[in-house]
This record gives C-alpha cells, sequence and structure tokens, in this order.
C-alpha cells in the first residue's frame, strides 16, 4: 500500500486522503468535488483552525488578522497572491482574531497581523507585522528550508 497524506477540503472541511507520490495540483474533494487548492486562503473559525490543525498533511500558513486593523486589510491582498505562489505546497489560513479569541490566547498572539507556519500541529516559524508577497513567499520558504 502507497504512503498518503491528509488534506482538509477548504470548502466543506472534509479531510481528503491522497497518495503522497501523487500531484494534489488539479485534485478534488472527494465529498463536496471542488478543488482541493484553488489558489486562495481559506477563512476559518476556531473549529476549522483546529480541524486544519490535527489533521492536515501539508504545512499551514495562518494569517491572524482582524476586520479593524490597517496593516492586516493592506496585507490581505498580498497574502492572497501569496496563496498562489504557496499552493499546494502550503495551505494558506486566515483566522480572524475577533472571531477566534481563544485560539489566538492559545497561540499567544500580541499582536496582528502575525503570520503562523504551522507543521505536524506545531509552530515552527512566527512573524508579525504586514509583508508583501515576495517577503510572505520567502519567509514561507525559509522556515520550511529549516531542519
Amino acid at each position: 500500500m502507497s504512503a498518503s497524506r491528509q488534506i482538509v477540503c477548504g470548502h466543506c472541511g472534509r479531510i481528503n486522503r491522497l497518495p503522497a507520490d501523487r500531484a494534489v495540483t488539479g485534485a478534488r474533494c472527494g465529498s463536496c468535488h471542488q478543488p482541493i487548492f484553488d489558489g486562495h486562503p481559506v477563512e476559518v473559525d476556531e473549529a476549522g483552525f483546529d480541524r486544519h490543525l490535527a489533521q492536515s498533511g501539508v504545512p499551514l500558513l495562518v494569517d491572524v488578522w482582524a476586520p479593524w486593523c490597517g496593516p492586516c486589510r493592506t496585507m490581505a491582498p498580498m497574502f492572497e497572491r501569496a496563496a498562489r505562489q504557496l499552493e499546494p505546497k502550503v495551505r494558506l489560513l486566515k483566522l480572524n482574531a475577533d472571531i477566534a479569541p481563544s485560539v489566538s490566547a492559545r497561540l499567544g498572539i500580541s499582536g496582528i497581523p502575525t503570520l503562523l507556519l504551522m507543521h505536524g500541529g506545531r509552530e515552527i516559524a512566527r512573524t508579525s507585522g504586514a509583508m508583501d508577497t515576495p517577503k510572505i513567499v520567502a519567509w514561507t520558504m525559509a522556515g520550511l528550508a529549516r531542519p
């Protein structure tokens, strides 16, 4: 039996098991039939964040933000563009700190926007402050390259 990896659908939240040796580009959810990766960040609430964190076989790049935050609003289109460059290697999530305050507290978020790079259920890198698309992509790739 070949190895597989789990990827949570950004549309319906179902867990999809995909062969590890096959590209996920163009893969569709077995439940809702939407593309598993569509070049856009996935907006998550507390339950959605926890599901992705516990079940995702790909690294997660989480943007912790709030709608009243000017730098967050400035960075939003940059994060959107980064999704087109980083997927399917990384799943990009947007977590509204106002809607998910317990997750923000659990993660120790003290300022926004904050980017968290997570894999295997744990944080591997963190940075705060707005960044443009090239910096988001470079920071993410550097974080993934760390041992």
